[in-house]
């Protein structure tokens, strides 16, 4: 998936451990740990915008797009 999340990064940047972070988002460790390995393929507004206040961040800071060499997130193919 061309969509890379980031969450492991702000983690270490706020060394700050994954139970405090779903604690503080209000979700569960299991849901946090689906979206932070990238498995999840969805998330809600109001989850990405709870983890950005918990964390401190913009939601560019835990969600990038990176495409790959076989054209996927190309447009155009």
């Amino acid at each position: 998936m061309p969509i890379v999340v980031d969450i492991d990064v702000m983690l270490a940047r706020r060394k700050m451990p994954v139970g405090v972070l779903a604690a503080k988002v209000g979700i569960t460790p299991a849901n946090l740990a689906v979206l932070k390995n990238g498995r999840a393929e969805a998330v809600r507004f109001s989850t990405l915008a709870a983890l950005c206040e918990v964390l401190d961040c913009q939601v560019g800071d835990l969600l990038r797009w990176e495409g790959d060499e076989h054209g996927e997130g190309d447009p155009e193919s």
